[in-house]
């Protein structure tokens, strides 16, 4: 395994999406962030630009208006790329799912590694989804370098 390799799985970048939600999820996102959770001791580091993040956190029910940009966030990651559609809308619509204007979770749009249902989601679970999402990527980088 690479250098590069191995400090990408010491130092994973996140990237936060929120699709349309009703901001509860990504309060606890942020939460996740304040000295209290301390995910930075891990090396997980909050970044907006896509093109340098490991993990996409999407939030909220995907509809017609932001599919594009999700898709287009989706694919300026460089892989290997894991995808985590945190609380209730982001895994299937949640209240909003009969809307004419919602397509549905996240997976309608792009393929999510690990899902968080609830609503509002904790703190505690979005840190045990990056450390699933964490694992399941060491595995795709194992498998990448074989």
């Amino acid at each position: 395994m690479s250098l590069i390799q191995q400090a990408r799985l010491k130092s994973l970048w996140v990237m936060h999406f929120d699709c349309g939600s009703c901001n509860g999820c990504d309060i606890e996102i942020l939460a996740a962030l304040t000295p209290k959770f301390d995910v930075e001791r891990f090396g997980i580091v909050n970044i907006g630009d896509p093109k340098q993040a490991d993990v996409l956190l999407v939030t909220g029910a995907v509809n017609h208006r932001n599919k594009e940009v999700l898709k287009n966030l989706y694919e300026q990651m460089p892989a290997p790329k894991m995808v985590i559609a945190i609380g209730t809308c982001a895994c299937t619509g949640g209240v909003f799912h009969n809307c004419p204007n919602v397509l549905g979770g996240v997976d309608k749009v792009i393929p999510v590694d690990v899902y968080i249902p609830g609503c509002a989601v904790r703190p505690e679970q979005i840190i045990d989804a990056v450390v699933l999402a964490l694992n399941k990527l060491s595995g795709a980088v194992k498998v990448e370098e074989d």
